[in-house]
């Protein structure tokens, strides 16, 4: 964080301060119960109806409270503790936000899609820090609450920012878009996830369509060129920029030739009448639609298209997104334990129509979370998608996959079939059939702790 003084913060929120000093620096930030107090020289947004405990905040300090608080418990402040009363602990936590997102006149995208967004943030984040300081959202934590500590991460020596935005539910994306501001806006897909939170799929391509609203009238907007549900969202009240990204359509960045090679994606990548040679580490069309958007932002930023390509070639892919590692007797064991919906299941599947053309595939799925009222109708359909394959073992672990089984039996797989309810026995069933001409793909939830050290014990040490 660029430091603050608490001078400038006080006539900022045209607060009152009840105790301490304003002549010191804040270096962080948080809203208190949200964020876990860790730094000295910590701003502290505290609500009217929270409970404080002024001793860790006092032994965590100096410390800069902002409260609505009445002044007769702010005044049990410590010693250590600074404390500034405004009128509404939210609108100083807004006016605050706006004002130090103001300071950074930078290049800040923000990704959100079903599939793709971590590796795509990845991706922007890993071509520009070859020669910028780059901000950027830790892994896949893109819940809202993360928002106010990944935007004071921002600081003077900061070239761009790369945030991804999480959905749970609708509004989630508005609300970040109001923190970081972004000046890109990326969609990689939209599949099907969170119908729990919005309602269904309509539900959840409206949410993902808030990041449009939130880009500014000089904005620019990356889409998916070929991703129907992209198409649903209505772009004519935008009046920034928007470029398009696709194989097999019109797109602005259009991959041709995609080939399977060692370790990735060779393709041709067209932009402007112009072509060039690409490789992206890491299999499946997916991952070169994921470069593709990459490869579109960091050239909005500045960044000439051959230095993105070369720069994409080092790109290490991330661990437990299709992940190919040796197994069991030698086996092939592909490791997609980072997330679980439908759209990643099928993109899974479509990588192994290549990559298992002359092995035995067996497939191990947990559950889909986050389906609200449609999860049987989506299991079922991945069921179907499995049937039309040429896959020698199915195994599906949970109640909800236990789903995927049965459609898969009932329109005419001829896989073996095995369900179970949790990991336990699952081995037994796997280790006869893993050998040198066996490719095992598994997938589940990221919540499953138990499906991704069950996919760590296939592999060989």
């Amino acid at each position: 964080m660029q430091p603050l003084d608490v001078s400038d913060i006080l006539n900022l929120l045209q607060g009152e301060l009840v105790t301490g000093s304003e002549h010191w620096q804040v270096q962080h930030a948080i809203y208190y119960n949200r964020h876990d107090l860790t730094h000295p020289n910590t701003l502290i947004f505290i609500n009217k109806n929270d409970s404080i405990n002024w001793q860790i905040i006092n032994n965590r300090g100096p410390s800069l409270i902002i409260s609505d608080k009445p002044i007769s418990e702010l005044k049990n402040a410590l010693g250590n503790t600074t404390v500034i009363r405004v009128k509404n602990t939210l609108q100083a936590y807004w006016s605050f936000v706006e004002y130090y997102r103001g300071l950074f006149q930078i290049p800040v995208a923000a990704i959100t899609g079903t599939c793709g967004k971590t590796t795509t943030k990845e991706m922007i984040k890993h071509i520009l820090s070859k020669d910028w300081q780059i901000q950027a959202s830790i892994s896949s934590k893109n819940e809202p609450r993360q928002s106010l500590p990944y935007l004071t991460g921002i600081n003077e020596t900061s070239k761009a920012a790369v945030f991804e935005l999480g959905l749970g539910n609708t509004g989630n994306i508005k609300h970040q878009c109001m923190i970081y501001k972004p000046t890109i806006g990326i969609i990689t897909t939209i599949g099907v996830h969170h119908l729990d939170g919005c309602g269904n799929l309509e539900g959840y391509i409206k949410a993902k369509s808030e990041i449009v609203e939130g880009l500014s009238d000089n904005g620019t907007l990356i889409i998916n060129a070929d991703d129907e549900n992209t198409k649903k969202i209505p772009l004519h009240n935008f009046k920034g920029k928007i470029l398009r990204f696709g194989v097999q359509g019109q797109a602005d960045f259009k991959a041709s030739n995609i080939e399977f090679i060692k370790n990735g994606m060779k393709f041709l990548l067209h932009v402007s009448n112009q072509i060039y040679s690409a490789f992206i580490p890491g299999y499946g069309e997916h991952q070169v639609y994921n470069a593709l958007a990459a490869i579109a932002a960091v050239n909005e930023m500045g960044i000439p298209i051959n230095k993105a390509i070369s720069r994409l070639r080092t790109f290490k892919q991330m661990i437990r997104h299709l992940e190919f590692s040796t197994g069991i007797g030698e086996s092939t064991i592909i490791d997609d334990t980072w997330t679980n919906n439908p759209t990643s299941v099928e993109a899974a599947l479509k990588v192994l129509d290549t990559i298992g053309k002359e092995k035995k595939v067996i497939l191990v799925l947990g559950d889909i979370n986050r389906l609200g009222n449609f999860e049987k109708k989506y299991h079922r359909e991945i069921g179907t998608m499995i049937a039309k394959r040429n896959v020698s073992m199915l195994i599906t672990i949970g109640t909800k996959a236990e789903e995927i089984a049965i459609q898969a039996k009932k329109d005419g797989t001829n896989a073996e079939v095995h369900i179970f309810k949790d990991v336990t026995g699952v081995l037994d069933v796997l280790k006869p059939k893993l050998d040198r001409d066996t490719i095992l793909l598994i997938k589940g939830p990221m919540s499953s702790r138990s499906m991704i050290e069950f996919a760590e014990s296939l592999k060989d040490k």
